[in-house]
Order: structure tokens, then C-alpha cells, then sequence
């Protein structure tokens, strides 16, 4: 089995999106160990709602934490610290997506990053949407991940923007999965065509 954790190049890029349309491609488990946030009607809840098949398990977060903010200053206000020994994997035999927050670096507590989650036989998924600075974010991200070692591939989010893909691709020699346009509406159907579309390069 194959754990694929889902990191950004930022906040709001469309990782909920493809974890979805990754759990329903791979018929996988989900989870997202920090949600900061919109608890109860978090990034699980989505996910739940988007895939069809029967197969996938929506694992419960470790921390739900209150405030839509960086985890480590939204369990300050909780009055908690997230601590990495509690973040125990969910025990399934099934492939597993697994879901940051935010982008890689962003902070889970003094010493801690979302880095931090991520294992070394894990593949990384990273998602790269396009706005002014995208270029310079992908690359950061892909590069530090490539200089940890770790097997990385890019999915694109937004309506094609063939130069600043092709830079991203030239620079980096990523492999890229797909791209995933500014759909009007994401419901079941949606991420299931997305799915069948990704499904052979995953």
C-alpha cells in the first residue's frame, strides 16, 4: 500500500480538491491530522461529500483546532501545543491520502513544520496553482523537496498557463500528473472524471 500526502505551494490552492480527487481515484482512505478551522465542516467533511466510492474511510483529524489560521497560533489560542508524538497514522490496509495544511513549511509549533509529517516512502503530491509569484513558490517547494530525497510529482490547479507550467517542468524535471481547471462547481461527478483522468499516472 502507498500512503500520498498532499502538500500546496500555499494556503488555498486546491489540496481538498485533489486529496478528493486522489481518495476517489485510488478508492483510498483520507485523513488530515491538523484542521485549523471550520471543524465542523472541515476538509474531511468535503472530501466525504465529493467521492463515490464505497471503499474509502474518512479518517478523524488529531487536532481540530478553532481558529482558520497557521495551526501552531490556532492551538495557541486553544490553549494547546501540537505535539508530533500524538499524530499517529491511522492503522488501514488500504492506500492512504494524507492532507497538509497549508503549505510546506508553515508551522505546527516552535519546532515543527507540515515537513515534519511527511515520511520518507511517502509520495508527495504537490499542488501548484497559478497566480503572480506561483512560479517562485513551486519552485521553492519542489526544490527543498527534491533536496530531502523525497518522491515528489505536481498537479497543476487553474486554467492552463502553458509558460509558467513549462518553466516549472524545465527548471524542476518533476513529473506532473495533470491539471485541474477553474471548474465552475466541484460535486461527485466532477472529481470522478478528474479520477478516471488521473488514475494511470498515480
Amino acid at each position: 500500500m502507498q500512503n500520498y500526502f498532499i502538500t500546496g505551494i500555499g494556503t488555498d490552492v486546491g489540496k481538498t480538491i485533489v486529496s478528493a480527487i486522489l481518495t476517489e481515484a485510488l478508492e483510498a482512505d483520507y485523513w488530515k491530522p491538523v484542521q485549523a478551522g471550520d471543524v465542523d465542516s472541515g476538509d474531511r467533511h468535503t472530501v466525504s461529500q465529493l467521492i463515490s466510492n464505497s471503499r474509502s474511510k474518512i479518517h478523524p483529524n488529531t487536532y481540530a483546532l478553532k481558529t482558520p489560521m497557521s495551526p501552531h497560533g490556532a492551538a495557541d489560542i486553544d490553549g494547546i501545543t501540537i505535539d508530533l508524538d500524538t499524530i499517529k497514522r491511522p492503522k488501514t490496509e488500504n492506500n492512504l491520502v494524507i492532507e497538509g495544511a497549508g503549505g510546506l513549511l508553515v508551522p505546527l509549533n516552535d519546532d515543527n513544520t507540515v515537513l515534519d509529517l511527511i515520511q520518507p516512502k511517502d509520495k508527495v503530491i504537490i499542488v501548484s496553482r497559478h497566480y503572480l509569484g506561483s512560479i517562485n513558490h513551486s519552485l521553492l517547494t519542489i526544490k527543498h523537496l527534491q533536496d530531502k530525497g523525497f518522491d515528489i510529482a505536481v498537479i497543476f490547479s487553474g486554467d492552463e498557463h502553458k509558460t509558467t507550467e513549462d518553466i516549472i517542468k524545465t527548471m524542476t524535471n518533476v513529473e506532473v500528473i495533470g491539471r485541474i481547471n477553474d471548474e465552475p462547481y466541484f460535486d461527485k461527478n466532477v472529481v470522478k472524471e478528474y479520477a478516471e483522468l488521473f488514475k494511470d499516472n498515480l
